[in-house]
């Protein structure tokens, strides 16, 4: 039985959640256009029988694939415990799959995470995302730059969101892993408490219906979140929190119209996850520079930066 520890790493905006959940089966993830969606290291477990392994491969696992944040030249506090979560992954796992958006040019933050790839001592598996995008002409080449930077034990192109080699990327690394016992129980889906789905999911979208720098700026902390057994409903009140008095009426709207919408659509996808009824309750809280704050930035679960 092959069993252990995969890390998704890549750049802002790669595709590392959207593969997550392509994989998983269900959505753990939030998924937006806007870079840096991901913010928090989310663990996520997938059992594979003799039967049910993709490609037909004759093994039996368990893989815990760990998505990060996109690694970015980081600007706040914030940003760089995001950076430091994607990172520390890399050491903690026995193979990292680095997500590469490949309908960009190759630049800068490419050749970064290259050299900081190399510097690894585990498996590196290149995964080029979203090939359904661009011309079948320019993916050879590119196959082919990857293989020149260094020794990696894999270069696969997919798409996370056809899922077109998906399973192939599966069988590389199931077929990689160390022989052991599961590390988790069978039904283990992910270490993510309810509350921060919830607060994940009023973020997902927030980002949606807003743009310019709120994405960047606003935060969604859970300030109550209670279930009611006998009336099958959760109770859920969140602060969305920004940097400036300008953006609040931005994310209330006119007449509260745009805050009722954040709340309205939250309360559908919450109701569908968690198979009962959803009160959403949003308020708008301004706290000046918050991506400093390291005492909201603990409540918020980023990880302590390295001293």
């Amino acid at each position: 039985m092959n069993c252990g520890f995969v890390s998704f790493v890549g750049r802002p905006n790669a595709g590392k959640s959207t593969l997550i959940n392509q994989i998983i089966g269900t959505k753990l993830a939030i998924v937006s256009d806007k870079p840096q969606t991901t913010r928090n290291r989310i663990l996520a477990v997938k059992n594979y029988s003799s039967e049910g392994v993709p490609t037909n491969i004759n093994l039996t696992g368990q893989v815990v694939f760990i998505d990060t944040p996109g690694i970015h030249r980081p600007l706040h506090r914030m940003n760089v415990r995001m950076v430091e979560t994607a990172l520390e992954s890399m050491h903690q796992v026995d193979i990292v799959a680095a997500v590469i958006d490949a309908t960009k040019e190759i630049g800068a933050g490419d050749r970064y995470l290259i050299e900081i790839l190399l510097g690894t001592k585990v498996p590196i598996v290149i995964v080029l995302n979203k090939i359904d995008l661009m011309a079948k002409a320019r993916l050879l080449p590119l196959i082919d730059w990857y293989r020149r930077q260094g020794e990696f034990k894999a270069i696969v192109p997919i798409s996370a969101f056809t899922a077109d080699g998906v399973s192939q990327l599966e069988k590389i690394i199931l077929a990689s892993l160390p022989d052991g016992e599961p590390l988790y129980p069978e039904d283990y889906l992910t270490d993510q408490p309810e509350r921060f789905f919830a607060a994940e999911v009023v973020r997902e979208k927030l980002l949606k219906h807003t743009s310019a720098e709120i994405p960047f700026s606003s935060a969604v902390v859970v300030d109550q979140f209670e279930e009611i057994d006998e009336r099958n409903i959760i109770r859920l009140f969140c602060s969305i929190v920004v940097e400036n008095e300008s953006q609040k009426p931005i994310i209330i709207g006119r007449r509260g119209e745009m805050i009722k919408k954040i709340g309205s659509e939250a309360r559908q996808e919450l109701e569908q996850f968690f198979g009962s009824r959803v009160f959403v309750g949003l308020h708008v809280k301004v706290r000046s520079n918050w991506r400093e704050d390291d005492r909201l930035l603990d409540q918020l679960g980023f990880v302590r930066e390295r001293q």
